[in-house]
Formats: structure tokens, sequence, C-alpha cells
């Protein structure tokens, strides 16, 4: 197969990035491929965090890909459009996650014509952020395409609330092991200097409100001294009031910050440390840490709120909280440590990982686009 794939490759970085390079090079096993990435992906003023790039600290997967396409620049659609037109893949994917993209990798769809087969893997649909114009951005977007990726049921219910015919296959999200093997947990521990004597819990990722860090936070209140957070990762917007809300808590000596982008190298320190993941959403659709956990093999306790319970099987390979709530959390959190349900589920999960590869989705997606 001639395959273009068209989404942020190198030197864009973040976790988009990252799941494009790992699923290039499955599919560079057997396939003819070819990236494409963006001249600009957002305009500064609309990018929350503090780089959109590769920084020299950072390593990254330096995929060889092509600059075409400016999302705020309309003439470059329709050079990137026929640009592939003319070299004729057999199937063109895209990577979508929010409106934004929906015109400019909607038109490029469009102008490629019905020669190649046209395929999105959609993060989202419907944005965590809502607008007033993106039912109509998502429609159109959809609407240019033949089939699609989904990789939870809550995705497959909003696509679907588009348009019940459209064709699409239902994957898992395949489990990220491109990061450095784990390490043992007090060597994690001293190297982010935290104590090694306590329980120590992990929320990781870029910040945003939805994701329920508030609650975490009030969380560590209703918990013992003989626990400890870790928080790491970029915040989009301001970190102000989660440090004000730190301050302010009681546990504010057990809350370890680490308010950055964190570099794949670094990746295994955070996970490593932990023995259990948390994630406190308030509304999920799916979520790219859980892939990262599984690769370490790390429980995760999450709310009970979109796809995040398709992934994490309540008392199998994780606990699931009824709803987002400091007290629950909390609660949930001293049942995993009372019963010992480390080893199980990390077991568990070691298990499943099998399964999940990027060789597997990269086959499943190519024996789809036979079917369209």
């Amino acid at each position: 197969m001639k395959i273009y794939f068209l989404s942020t490759f190198y030197p864009f970085r973040g976790g988009i990035a990252q799941f494009n390079a790992l699923l290039y090079r499955a599919f560079e096993k057997k396939h003819t491929v070819k990236a494409i990435t963006f001249k600009r992906q957002y305009p500064t003023l609309l990018f929350p965090g503090k780089t959109q790039y590769v920084t020299a600290e950072d390593i990254a997967d330096k995929i060889q890909s092509e600059r075409w396409l400016d999302t705020i620049n309309p003439f470059t659609y329709i050079s990137t459009a026929l640009k592939i037109k003319k070299n004729e893949p057999s199937i063109l994917i895209t990577k979508y996650w929010m409106p934004f993209f929906a015109i400019p990798l909607g038109v490029v769809a469009k102008i490629i014509g019905k020669k190649t087969v046209k395929i999105s893997i959609l993060d989202n649909v419907k944005p965590h952020e809502g607008r007033f114009f993106d039912r109509f951005f998502n429609r159109f977007f959809i609407n240019q395409n033949d089939g699609f990726i989904v990789m939870s049921d809550a995705v497959l219910k909003d696509l679907l609330s588009y348009n019940q015919k459209v064709k699409y296959l239902r994957i898992n999200h395949p489990v990220y092991n491109h990061f450095p093997p784990k390490i043992n947990q007090n060597e994690a521990q001293k190297k982010l200097g935290i104590d090694v004597t306590k329980k120590t819990l992990l929320f990781f990722g870029i910040i945003r409100d939805y994701k329920g860090l508030d609650l975490l936070i009030e969380a560590m209140n209703y918990l013992d001294d003989s626990y400890q957070l870790i928080i790491a990762g970029e915040t989009y917007g301001s970190f102000d009031k989660y440090h004000e809300q730190i301050h302010s808590s009681k546990a504010k000596n057990r809350i370890h910050t680490f308010n950055k982008y964190i570099d794949d190298n670094e990746v295994t320190n955070y996970f490593s440390a932990a023995e259990v993941c948390i994630l406190p959403y308030k509304s999920a659709t799916q979520s790219g840490i859980t892939a990262i956990a599984n690769n370490y093999n790390l429980p995760i306790i999450a709310t009970n709120v979109g796809g995040l319970t398709e992934t994490i099987k309540d008392e199998i390979n994780g606990l699931i909280v009824d709803k987002p709530d400091a007290k629950l959390i909390a609660s949930t959190i001293e049942k995993y440590y009372r019963l010992e349900l480390y080893s199980s589920f990390s077991n568990q999960l070691a298990k499943e990982k099998e399964e999940n590869s990027w060789e597997n989705f990269a086959d499943k997606i190519v024996e789809f686009s036979l079917t369209l």
C-alpha cells in the first residue's frame, strides 16, 4: 500500500505527535508511507502551552515529513491536496481531535477525490470545551471521509450522532511503548526528590480544567499523612488556581508539582515512582494517559466518565470511581491500598498489553481500508 499520513509530526511535540510517529513506524514495516505535517499547526495566539515545537532537551522520533499545510492559509489547503492527488496514494490517513482542524483537513480530503481511500483516526468528535460552530465544522469534516477509526465507544457514539451510516472500525488505543523501561521505585522517587516511605499517587499529562486536578488536590485532604501526590505536566492556561489550592491544603507538604512539559526520557521516573495513576476527570472520551500507564503496567483509578471504563475495568485492572467527587476519589484510593490490589492489576495489564500493539493497530487499519 502507498499510504499518506497527514497530521502532526516532528518538529511538533506532544501526545498527538508521539501517537503518529509510532503508527508511522508500524506502517513502514509493510507499506510505503509518507508523512505530511503542518507549516503552522496553531497560530501562536491560540496555543495555550509554552511551545508547540520539540526543544533541544526533548527526545523525539524525527520522522521525515513534508511541511505543506498551514491551518490558517486556505491556499495551502488546495496546494497540499493537489500534491497528494498527483501521487495517488492508496490511503490518506488523518488524525482528528478538534473542530479547528475540520476545514483544512476536510478541504484536503474533498479535493483529492475518490481514487484515494480517506480514513480519519478520531480522538474526539465533540470537543471538551465546545463552541457554537463545532457541529457545522464536524459535519463538514465527517462528510469528506470514507471511514473512521474510533478508540472508545464514547467517541463512536458522538460520531454516530452526526451520521448513523458512517463506516467505522472500533479498535483499542495501542500501548505507548517508546518510553525508557521502568526503573526501581525508590530510585525513581529519589530522582524526583520525594519521600520514599509514602504511598505515591500520580496525576500525569497536560493539565486542563476537565481533567479534574482540583478534585484530586481536594481528595488529598481526606487522605492521611502516609499518602503523597505527584502532579506532572504542562498547564494549558494558568496553574495559579491549582497553586493556591495546594498552598491552602493541609496536604500541601505531600503534593509535589512538576508543572512543565515532561520529555519522553523523563516519563519513566514518574510512572516508576508511583503505585497508581489517578484520572479524576470531570468529562472524557478517552485518554492517552491510559496507554502510557499500561506500558508500565501501572494500575489506574479513574472516574466513571466518557470512555475511560472501556479500558479501565473495575476490579480487574483498575478501579472506577462512581462520579467526579473528591471524597469518593479519596475512599477509592484507600480501598486500592487496603486491598493491596497493585500486583493483581499490574499482572492483568501485562497480559492485555500484548494485544494492543502498534503493528496490530496498523494492520487493522489497512484491512479496514480494503472494505471501503
